[in-house]
C-alpha cells in the first residue's frame, strides 16, 4: 500500500543498515511511535519481535497500518493506536507497558523528537537493557535528554539515526563548559 500524503517511510537502505545494527529481536517487545504505515513494526515482527504496539496521529496512516497488519495476518501481536505519540507513550507507561525497543520518526521539521524523548526518560515504559532509535534529519539531531545516553549516532544522506539507551545524566555537549554548581 503506498504511504499516505505527508509521510515519509524510512528508505530500504536505512532500514537495513538499522535492522543489522539492532542484531536479534526475538522476543522483544516493540513501540513505534509516529508509524506511518508502520514498516519498521513490521520488520521488526520479521526479524522475532513478540510484539508491536503502533502509535500514530493521522488516520490515513492509521488505515494503512491497520491495511498492512491486516494482510500480513499480524493483527495477534500488533495493537494499533490513534493519537499524540508523547500523550500515548505515557498513558501506557501509567498502564504498566514496558518495551525494548522504541523507534521515533517523527516529521523532521516538528521538533517532537525531544517532547517524545523526555517522556521516554522520566517513564518506565523502556527496560533497563532498552534502546531507542530515532529517525531525524541531519540538520535536526537529537538533543541530549536526562536520563538518555546516545551509543550510536550513523548518517545516511540527509537521515540521521541515533540510538540512545537508559542511563545517568547525558555528559555536556562539547562546546559547552560543565556545571561545576553542586
Amino acid at each position: 500500500m503506498p504511504a499516505p500524503d505527508g509521510v515519509r517511510p524510512t528508505t530500504d537502505r536505512v532500514r537495513e543498515s538499522l535492522f543489522a545494527r539492532l542484531g536479534d529481536l526475538e522476543g522483544a517487545r516493540v513501540l513505534d511511535l509516529y508509524a506511518g504505515t508502520g514498516t519498521l513494526g513490521v520488520e521488526s515482527i520479521s526479524r522475532g519481535a513478540q510484539s508491536v504496539t503502533f502509535v500514530e496521529r493521522s488516520g490515513r496512516s492509521i488505515k494503512a497500518i491497520r491495511s498492512n497488519v491486516d494482510k500480513l495476518g499480524l493483527k495477534q501481536v500488533c495493537q494499533i493506536v490513534r493519537g499524540d505519540a508523547p500523550v500515548i507513550a505515557r498513558r501506557l507507561a501509567e498502564a504498566g507497558s514496558r518495551f525494548d525497543l522504541i523507534f521515533l520518526d517523527p516529521p523532521y521539521e516538528s521538533g517532537e523528537v525531544h517532547r517524545a524523548l523526555e517522556v521516554i526518560a522520566v517513564s518506565r515504559l523502556l527496560v533497563s537493557n532498552g534502546q531507542v532509535v530515532v529517525e531525524s534529519a541531519k540538520r535536526h539531531p537529537v538533543q541530549p535528554v536526562d536520563g538518555l545516553v546516545q551509543v550510536d549516532e550513523r548518517r545516511y544522506g540527509d537521515t540521521l539515526l541515533t540510538r540512545l539507551e537508559p542511563g545517568g545524566q547525558n555528559p555536556p555537549a562539547e562546546d559547552e563548559p560543565p556545571d561545576d554548581d553542586w
